[in-house]
């Protein structure tokens, strides 16, 4: 019972010191406000455009199924070294975990999401 006393007032006195480090982020700041100061800085050059571009959506979803995979790999990977001692049932358990996710990729090969045109 001590221990889930000491986490809870370490929980406590952490969110209290994020929650001040806030406030005092607030009460510190520079208010004076003028065009110059809010102005865009780029080398000296006054700004062309929006900074705001507009990507096609295409490039997400190239971003999601890259996102995917790489966190399969960080999941197999453990998995990979320890499977003499896991035994058969870990073994059954990662080769569902990879059907479920070439499950997933015949679905974005299905749904054209993998065609770049």
């Amino acid at each position: 019972m001590k221990e889930f006393v000491c986490l809870a007032v370490f929980i406590i006195l952490s969110a209290m010191f994020a929650v001040a480090m806030v406030v005092a982020g607030f009460i510190c700041q520079y208010k004076s406000r003028c065009n110059i100061k809010e102005s865009t800085y780029e080398c000296g050059v006054n700004p062309i455009e929006d900074a705001r571009i507009q990507f096609d959506v295409k490039y997400f979803n190239y971003a999601v199924m890259f996102l995917i995979f790489d966190i399969e790999t960080i999941f197999l990977y453990p998995f990979a070294v320890f499977v003499n001692w896991l035994g058969w049932f870990a073994i059954i358990e990662a080769f569902i975990f990879a059907a479920l996710l070439l499950f997933g990729l015949v679905f974005a090969i299905n749904k054209k999401m993998l065609r770049w045109v």
